[in-house]
């Protein structure tokens, strides 16, 4: 039923964005489901037979005569006023089609869709761009939409347009999950559904791409004590962050030095990530980044030059600050388990120290002490490498 469909699309979204909070609409070519979600719960499923193909067939391709019959359906919906300052998760390949122009129009410097964010108004004012334009081949990015797809295009932004008008939400988030997967998330077990799905693909991946997991791990506990020193506090999402960059720090080992840093970069800017939206994954993609290059900002590319301005400077800064940390400690273990957990990372009287038991002597040297210098000077303080027995 219309009903089941809308809260099998909200399961989807539930699956593939973190803390979602807002309400899922799925637009197909004979419907629209709308639903209430906040975590995991949904409530009043709605279908309006408000899709593209529909709307083409009951107006005669006349798209000014589709718009009071949109309004009309809206207007049937329960949760109107609830849903006003929260977030639109948009669902369905005629959104996502739109999402794809928008990227083209701006020049946005990923080409992920999921997570693929916007202010209200800005997506209001594109939809009506893509209605009003008297030629749809002379969008940017028109060419990677089916023909198929551009026959409903201004139908589906005229939808969108209205329901935002009608709902105000705070912002519209794309969402490449949908009904499919929320079938899937349905099949899985209740220990399965409980997991992060962001750490869960960090997890496999770095089991598939680096030399060690135990090590990845290492990193995330040594790291914790990171989120200890002034400078460096976190909320709990940048702890989640945190520990997916440290089990994603590996990952680009086997690539040439020269040139560890941008693959690594472009694997996890553009990777099937789910559970983090597209700041969050420049951040992490940033942090790899910094891990294998340093700090030397000279060396940008065009593409990590670009990720660079889709931050803000104290999210820049952290990620700056975790891609030091990781850096200094992958010079201390070479990638391997079994060393990290025996350092202690701690600060005093201004101080960032790292304690090394006298076992681990022949490991301080000049490039582990200058790279553990260029952390704490990030943290504004001094260093210092001790050796205790």
């Amino acid at each position: 039923s219309g009903e089941e469909e809308a809260r099998t699309a909200a399961l989807g979204v539930y699956m593939g964005v973190n803390d979602a909070d807002g309400f899922v609409g799925d637009l197909g070519g004979g419907s629209l489901e709308l639903v209430d979600i906040k975590g995991s719960t949904l409530s009043e499923p709605i279908s309006l037979p408000l899709g593209g193909l529909r709307l083409i067939d009951v107006t005669g391709g006349k798209l000014e005569k589709a718009a009071s019959l949109i309004d009309r359906e809206l207007a049937r919906v329960p949760f109107i006023e609830t849903c006003r300052g929260r977030t639109f998760y948009a669902v369905g390949g005629t959104w996502r089609a739109i999402a794809h122009l928008h990227m083209a129009h701006v020049d946005y410097p990923l080409h992920v869709m999921h997570g693929y964010s916007l202010p209200m108004s800005d997506t209001v004012a594109f939809c009506e761009h893509i209605r009003k334009v008297k030629k749809l081949q002379s969008l940017r990015g028109i060419s990677d939409v089916s023909r198929q797809r551009r026959e409903v295009l201004p139908f589906g932004a005229l939808v969108l347009e209205r329901l935002l008008v009608t709902f105000s939400p705070r912002r519209v988030e794309f969402s490449v999950y949908g009904v499919r997967e929320g079938l899937i998330f349905e099949m899985l077990s209740e220990a399965e559904r409980a997991k992060d799905p962001l750490l869960s693909f960090c997890e496999d991946y770095a089991r598939l791409r680096s030399r060690s997991l135990a090590h990845a791990h290492e990193l995330c506990a040594w790291t914790d004590q990171l989120a200890d020193v002034p400078g460096f506090e976190e909320m709990p999402d940048d702890r989640r962050l945190r520990h997916a960059a440290c089990l994603l720090s590996d990952i680009g080992w086997r690539a040439h030095p020269d040139y560890r840093g941008e693959q690594s970069l472009n694997v996890v800017a553009h990777a099937a990530l789910s559970g983090i939206d597209h700041p969050g994954r420049v951040f992490l993609a940033l942090a790899i980044y910094f891990r294998h290059i340093g700090l030397d900002e000279t060396g940008l590319d065009d593409l990590s030059a670009r990720l660079k301005t889709a931050l803000s400077r104290p999210v820049y800064r952290r990620a700056r600050i975790l891609g030091c940390a990781i850096r200094a400690v992958h010079m201390l273990s070479a990638g391997m388990p079994g060393v990290v957990a025996h350092t202690r990372l701690t600060h005093r009287d201004g101080t960032l120290v790292l304690e090394l038991p006298q076992a681990l002597a022949a490991l301080d040297g000049e490039r582990l002490r200058r790279r553990f210098a260029t952390l704490a000077e990030l943290l504004n303080l001094r260093s210092d490498i001790l050796l205790i027995p």
